[in-house]
Protein backbone atom coordinates (compact mmCIF):
# COMPACT_ATOMS: atom_id res chain seq x y z
CA UNK A 1 0.00 0.00 0.00
CA UNK A 2 1.37 3.24 -1.12
CA UNK A 3 -0.38 6.87 0.15
CA UNK A 4 0.30 9.96 -0.94
CA UNK A 5 -0.62 13.10 1.46
CA UNK A 6 -1.53 16.33 -0.48
CA UNK A 7 -3.56 19.79 0.03
CA UNK A 8 -1.73 21.37 2.44
CA UNK A 9 -1.37 25.07 2.31
CA UNK A 10 -1.05 28.55 4.01
CA UNK A 11 -4.83 29.52 4.81
CA UNK A 12 -5.70 32.14 7.46
CA UNK A 13 -7.01 31.54 11.05
CA UNK A 14 -10.69 30.97 10.49
CA UNK A 15 -10.18 29.61 7.28
CA UNK A 16 -10.80 25.71 5.97
CA UNK A 17 -8.65 23.37 3.96
CA UNK A 18 -9.23 19.71 2.89
CA UNK A 19 -6.77 17.18 2.75
CA UNK A 20 -6.76 14.27 0.66
CA UNK A 21 -4.93 10.95 0.76
CA UNK A 22 -4.92 8.76 -2.35
CA UNK A 23 -3.89 5.13 -1.87
CA UNK A 24 -2.80 2.56 -4.12
CA UNK A 25 -2.88 -1.41 -3.79
CA UNK A 26 -5.59 -4.16 -3.75
CA UNK A 27 -5.43 -4.12 -0.17
CA UNK A 28 -6.51 0.34 0.66
CA UNK A 29 -9.89 -0.28 1.01
CA UNK A 30 -9.82 -2.47 3.42
CA UNK A 31 -7.59 -0.89 5.76
CA UNK A 32 -8.65 1.85 8.55
CA UNK A 33 -7.24 4.88 8.38
CA UNK A 34 -6.08 7.86 10.00
CA UNK A 35 -4.60 11.44 9.67
CA UNK A 36 -1.81 12.79 12.35
CA UNK A 37 0.35 16.05 12.93
CA UNK A 38 3.53 16.76 13.83
CA UNK A 39 5.91 19.94 14.32
CA UNK A 40 9.36 20.22 14.76
CA UNK A 41 10.62 18.78 18.17
CA UNK A 42 7.02 17.32 19.17
CA UNK A 43 5.78 13.95 18.83
CA UNK A 44 3.71 13.03 15.75
CA UNK A 45 0.02 13.76 17.12
CA UNK A 46 -3.52 12.11 16.42
CA UNK A 47 -5.93 14.13 14.97
CA UNK A 48 -9.03 11.59 13.30
CA UNK A 49 -9.66 8.08 12.45
CA UNK A 50 -12.15 6.09 10.30
CA UNK A 51 -12.77 2.34 9.97
CA UNK A 52 -12.30 0.30 6.51
CA UNK A 53 -16.11 0.92 6.72
CA UNK A 54 -16.41 4.50 6.99
CA UNK A 55 -18.64 3.89 9.65
CA UNK A 56 -16.77 4.65 12.50
CA UNK A 57 -15.10 7.50 13.23
CA UNK A 58 -12.53 9.40 15.63
CA UNK A 59 -11.17 12.55 16.82
CA UNK A 60 -8.62 14.56 18.86
CA UNK A 61 -10.44 16.24 21.51
CA UNK A 62 -8.39 19.66 20.18
CA UNK A 63 -9.72 18.54 16.48
CA UNK A 64 -13.29 17.28 17.36
CA UNK A 65 -16.46 19.42 15.83
CA UNK A 66 -13.85 21.51 13.67
CA UNK A 67 -12.54 18.54 11.40
CA UNK A 68 -14.41 15.46 9.66
CA UNK A 69 -12.85 12.65 8.04
CA UNK A 70 -14.57 10.81 5.33
CA UNK A 71 -13.15 8.31 2.65
CA UNK A 72 -14.53 7.06 -0.82
CA UNK A 73 -13.34 3.60 -1.73
CA UNK A 74 -14.86 4.48 -5.17
CA UNK A 75 -11.92 7.00 -5.55
CA UNK A 76 -9.30 5.19 -3.38
CA UNK A 77 -8.84 8.60 -1.00
CA UNK A 78 -9.54 9.49 2.45
CA UNK A 79 -10.35 13.35 3.51
CA UNK A 80 -9.81 15.61 6.06
CA UNK A 81 -11.68 18.58 5.66
CA UNK A 82 -10.58 21.24 8.59
CA UNK A 83 -12.56 24.20 9.53
CA UNK A 84 -12.29 27.13 11.63
CA UNK A 85 -8.70 26.53 11.36
CA UNK A 86 -6.36 27.92 14.32
CA UNK A 87 -2.72 29.10 14.42
CA UNK A 88 -2.30 26.02 16.91
CA UNK A 89 -3.45 23.30 13.69
CA UNK A 90 -0.05 24.61 11.57
CA UNK A 91 2.12 21.24 11.53
CA UNK A 92 3.03 18.60 8.82
CA UNK A 93 -0.15 16.41 7.88
CA UNK A 94 0.21 12.34 7.45
CA UNK A 95 -2.24 10.09 6.48
CA UNK A 96 -1.47 6.40 7.82
CA UNK A 97 -3.04 2.71 7.16
CA UNK A 98 -3.04 -0.41 8.40
CA UNK A 99 -4.19 -0.41 12.40
CA UNK A 100 -6.01 -3.60 13.42
CA UNK A 101 -8.32 -1.79 15.48
CA UNK A 102 -11.91 -0.22 13.81
CA UNK A 103 -10.09 3.08 14.33
CA UNK A 104 -7.01 4.30 16.48
CA UNK A 105 -5.16 6.97 17.82
CA UNK A 106 -1.66 5.57 18.56
CA UNK A 107 0.80 5.81 15.68
CA UNK A 108 3.12 2.61 16.02
CA UNK A 109 -0.52 0.56 15.27
CA UNK A 110 -0.37 1.91 12.13
CA UNK A 111 1.57 -0.04 8.97
CA UNK A 112 1.64 2.44 5.84
CA UNK A 113 2.10 6.05 5.90
CA UNK A 114 2.23 9.00 3.50
CA UNK A 115 4.86 11.76 3.16
CA UNK A 116 2.73 14.76 4.77
CA UNK A 117 1.70 17.50 3.56
CA UNK A 118 2.62 20.94 5.13
CA UNK A 119 -0.34 23.13 6.55
CA UNK A 120 0.19 26.47 7.81
CA UNK A 121 -2.19 28.69 9.58
CA UNK A 122 -1.49 32.47 9.93
CA UNK A 123 -2.75 34.42 12.30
Amino acid sequence: VQLQAFGGGLVQAGGSLRLSCAGSGRTFNNYPMGWFRQVPGKEREFVAAISWSGTFTQYSDSVKGRFTISRDKAKNEVYLEMNSLKPEDTAVYYCAAGSVAPTSAVAAEYTYWGQGTQVTVSS
